[in-house]
Parts: structure tokens; C-alpha cells; sequence
């Protein structure tokens, strides 16, 4: 759930992969594996990516409609 929500959440920002990457110090290949769920997130990457687009851990995770 987390990898659709990041994309979504990048995309309504107008933000590519790399631009999101540069934000969390990461490069655009794991924000494309994020967004496929290739790998899991780490409790850093969360709280950055939660912060960035100002919304819930809980939201991002896909624990809650509310963002």
C-alpha cells in the first residue's frame, strides 16, 4: 500500500523520482523500488516522506483513509 501512496502523493506534488530522491537524500532507483515495494522502508525514510507531503504514518502505510 505504502509504494502506491508515495507515488500518488509524489505525483499530485508534480514531483519526478528524482526530485522526491534529492529531498530524502536517496536516489531515484530506491524511490522506484519504494514505489514498488521492492524494499521496505526504513522508520527514517518514513517520518521524511511523512513530513514532505505532511501526512499520517498511518496514512502513508495504508492503516488509514485520512491523511
Amino acid at each position: 500500500m505504502y509504494g502506491l501512496r508515495i507515488k500518488e502523493l509524489r505525483e499530485q506534488k508534480g514531483l519526478s523520482q528524482k526530485q522526491l530522491a534529492k529531498l530524502l537524500g536517496s536516489t531515484q532507483t530506491k524511490i522506484s523500488k519504494y514505489e514498488r515495494e521492492a524494499v521496505d522502508l526504513s522508520t527514517k525514510q518514513i517520518l521524511l516522506i511523512c513530513k514532505i507531503f505532511n501526512v499520517t504514518s498511518d496514512y502513508l502505510l495504508g492503516r488509514s483513509d485520512n491523511e
